[in-house]
């Protein structure tokens, strides 16, 4: 279930506006609003100087720690008001850090264009390694000769080298490698020119421009611009000395900066939604209601002068704009993340999460039961906690769960004659199994339905909760069908009173669809024809998808047979060689299938019905430790 929120005005003396925003940072559950509400009554926006000075000050620190390395993450021992005036001498004596800063900042632009430019020279020169005249010579044409360099495909060379014969030209091939050649190609100037530039182009000849300053052979080129990297090496190192030793005095005030910065920011993050008439302003924003008491109290004990807050729910008309307070339990971290992928909910939509979270567990120890692949998945995710992080836990949830319905199935590492099954080896049954996951989409399906209706009543949608997809009249129809094909499947007959829901429930949702369209009579009856067929299409399709939950249960043990086949075929190393490769394609191979199957079963069987996922996360004001 969604949190409650509560909308704050906040009305303060205008001299407060600084301290109220580092008491809302602080308490840490205050996000803006950037709606101009009330631009009419409160037409002025206070603190533009401040802001313009902090703006300037954050980028000239900023540029002073790309040259002065500033610790990240530094402390701030005291909380207090950042003042216009302190705030501008911070900013003055930035500029000043600033303008010393910068012709070193220069000097090492000029070192980095030098070391770019040997790139690129080395680059081009890469290509002519295996030359050892004066490029200068081929880089102009003389009064005689045409001097042409460049690359050709190796399959045309015989040919190319004919046809330039033809032309009165000689090629010379300096470098074979791969599928190309590079040539150099000699003639001389006159008619016969054009002849050869139709040849090279026919050929797929690509000219290498030798570009300017290499008048020398590559040997010497290359020791040159190795010579001159390394004199660039010890130019940057010296810099970098010298530095350090000027900024060693000043590094401790750059920190200091850094924290008058952070005390600085919450009043220029509240910049949208704070506005003012004279001595008076007001601060607009969301907060969780179970907070708003603690927020009222901090203001109480921090302000000096007095303030009024104002609070009330969110209304029907704004529920677009309210924020969602998703969950941040350590356990649901990683299940936060993939519904993220998908999307936020919107304010008062049911939060997906655990569901999410439950079914996908679930799904997939079905899907992949075996009692060691899931010890190894679990322990995998763990020994890499540090690289996985959140996910971590994902991974090990789902080799426990791995585990369980390996007890269940019977099997550890694919061998089934270990373990006695708890509940059933799936290929003693598989019809049994295939049952059992369309029970399981029945009721994944029927709850999607349910929480689609839920929403859209909250909402205030209420025709959409009864008439559009997946609303109530979607879910009567949905039952009725289920309900009919079970007895079909005890009796052999459909049922009167099955007939009679699935027939009245077409029925309403075709008159809805026919009112609600507006289009010519033609078009109207066949849209309304083929979206009331969609309907029945759709939920045996859907009911139907489900099967893979029991299917690839079944393939992973009738895979497992496979490979056991292939090992008693082996001698005894050849056996458990076979064994455990097979395994490992099962884990990595199918593992990876199985949870790709899970995440659309969950997003297009699940999300798409009641998830509309354009809501936007809870992002509180805070007082963030500055970073450089």
């Amino acid at each position: 279930m969604h949190r409650l929120m509560r909308h704050l005005r906040l009305l303060v003396l205008t001299e407060d506006l600084p301290r109220a925003s580092l008491v809302l940072a602080e308490t840490e559950s205050f996000q803006p609003d950037p709606r101009p509400l009330y631009e009419s009554e409160f037409p002025e926006l206070p603190g533009r100087h401040y802001r313009d000075l902090y703006q300037q000050a954050r980028s000239r620190l900023d540029k002073i720690g790309k040259l002065v390395p500033i610790p990240e993450g530094v402390d701030i021992p005291e909380i207090h008001v950042v003042e216009t005036a302190e705030l501008q001498a911070l900013n003055d004596w930035l500029g000043e850090i600033w303008n010393e800063c910068s012709s070193y900042e220069e000097e090492f632009r000029t070192l980095n264009d030098e070391v770019r430019l040997i790139n690129e020279q080395e680059s081009a020169l890469a290509n002519f390694a295996n030359l050892n005249v004066n490029l200068s010579t081929l880089r102009t044409k003389t009064r005689f000769l045409d001097f042409y360099v460049g690359i050709v495909p190796r399959d045309h060379l015989r040919q190319l080298e004919g046809a330039v014969g033809l032309a009165e030209h000689l090629l010379f091939p300096y470098l074979v490698s791969g599928d190309q050649a590079h040539v150099v190609i000699v003639g001389p100037c006159g008619v016969k020119e054009a002849q050869l530039t139709a040849v090279l182009d026919a050929a797929g000849f690509q000219n290498l421009p030798i570009p300017p300053g290499m008048a020398n052979e590559p040997a010497k080129l290359q020791a040159e611009l190795t010579a001159r990297r390394s004199e660039i090496q010890e130019t940057r190192e010296t810099l970098k000395a010298t530095l350090a030793t000027w900024s060693s005095g000043f590094r401790g005030r750059l920190e200091q900066a850094q924290r008058t910065l952070a005390l600085a920011e919450p009043f220029v993050d509240l910049d949208p939604s704070i506005r003012s008439l004279g001595p008076l302003a007001f601060i607009i924003g969301w907060a969780p209601a179970q907070t708003v008491r603690a927020i009222e109290a901090r203001l109480h004990e921090r302000l000096a002068h007095p303030f009024l807050l104002e609070t009330r729910a969110p209304l029907a008309e704004e529920r677009a704009h309210v924020p969602t307070l998703v969950s941040r339990h350590r356990l649901l971290a990683p299940f936060v993340s993939l519904v993220g992928q998908y999307g936020v909910p919107r304010y008062g939509e049911i939060d997906p999460t655990v569901l999410f979270a439950v079914t996908f567990i679930l799904m997939f120890g079905m899907m992949f039961g075996d009692v060691g692949q899931g010890a190894v998945i679990a322990l995998a995710a763990w020994l890499g906690r540090h690289r996985l992080k959140q996910f971590a836990l994902f991974g090990v949830l789902a080799g426990l769960s791995s585990m369980i319905f390996g007890l269940l199935f019977g099997s550890i590492f694919g061998y089934e004659q270990v373990i006695t099954p708890l509940w059933i080896a799936p290929l003693s049954d598989p019809i049994y199994m295939l049952r059992i996951a369309l029970g399981w989409g029945v009721v994944f399906i029927v709850v999607a339905c349910l929480l689609t209706i839920y929403n859209r009543a909250v909402m205030g949608h209420y025709l959409g909760a009864i008439f559009e997809h997946h609303g109530l009249v979607n879910l009567l129809f949905y039952l009725a069908l289920i309900g009919g094909g079970l007895q079909v499947y005890q009796s052999g007959r459909f049922g009167w009173i099955a007939t009679s829901l699935v027939l009245l429930s077409l029925l309403a949702l075709a008159g809805y669809r026919w009112h609600e369209l507006s289009a010519p009579l033609g078009e109207k009856i066949l849209v309304v024809v083929i979206e009331t067929m969609e309907t029945f299409i759709v939920y045996l399709s859907n009911t139907l998808s489900f099967l893979r939950v029991a299917a690839f249960g079944l393939n992973h043990v009738a895979l497992s047979i496979a490979i056991f086949t292939l090992a008693d075929m082996m001698g005894t190393l050849g056996h458990w060689v076979t064994v455990v490769l097979g395994n490992l394609f099962i884990l990595v191979l199918e593992g990876g299938i199985v949870m790709i199957q899970v995440m659309r079963l969950e997003y297009y069987e699940g999300f798409s019905r009641y998830f509309y996922g354009d809501g936007h996360t809870f992002a509180p004001l805070r007082l963030r430790a500055p970073a450089p």
